[in-house]
């Protein structure tokens, strides 16, 4: 059971839920026509970083933690979306090990941000594992150690996600996406954002007036 005011929380986070394949479409529709513009020189198309290459590391840099992004699979690969523009190839350093990841991004817009996954699901092939940058996301590739479906991206043992606890909002993790996403955006894409957060609070707003009738 749970009460009044958790409903209401978890009917507006389905709500939101349930904007983001049109947000997400918005985002490939205009890397789609950034792909339609005249064909970019040799040192403008994206190409895999190498295992082996790695950006110059000061231990005395700070990062921001990307504690939201989604990803798919299918039976070979992982594929990781992290929802930043600016990103520079040549700036990104990569550490790949059997059962984790660990991928920094470096002076993006004046900071540096961090995507890693201490222990993953299952094994990856580490020499394989890939990242290719594009105009408003950057896609980590992790190869499967042996095909299958994973159930989860995290091992069992370490189900918590980054910046997320138990006491943290539930909604914190796609809020933060939401907020990265809008304040990243154009126009067209913090308009549909602020539409799907409005229709969100709407939705709870409606469940709370409920309650006391």
């Amino acid at each position: 059971q749970v009460s009044s005011l958790q409903a209401q929380e978890i009917a507006c986070f389905i709500h939101l839920c349930s904007w983001f394949p049109q947000i997400l479409q918005l985002q490939a529709s205009k890397e789609d026509g950034n792909a339609a513009a005249p064909p970019p020189t040799a040192s403008q198309i994206p190409t895999p970083i190498s295992t082996s290459v790695k950006a110059p590391i000061n231990p005395a840099l700070n990062y921001v933690s990307v504690s939201s992004f989604s990803w798919d699979q299918d039976m070979d690969k992982v594929k990781i979306y992290v929802f930043l523009e600016g990103v520079e190839q040549e700036k990104i350093q990569t550490d790949f090990k059997p059962l984790s990841f660990d991928v920094k991004f470096h002076d993006v817009k004046g900071k540096n941000y961090r995507c890693a996954v201490p222990k993953l699901n299952k094994e990856i092939v580490p020499e394989k594992c890939k990242v290719v940058v594009k105009p408003t996301r950057v896609i980590i590739s992790l190869f499967k150690a042996s095909k299958g479906d994973w159930p989860d991206l995290y091992s069992k043992e370490d189900k918590l996600k980054p910046n997320l606890d138990k006491e943290q909002d539930p909604m914190a993790g796609i809020m933060d996406l939401m907020k990265n996403m809008y304040e990243e955006g154009d126009d067209e894409m913090k308009r549909t954002i602020a539409k799907a957060w409005t229709d969100a609070r709407s939705v709870k707003a409606e469940d709370a007036l409920k309650s006391y009738r």
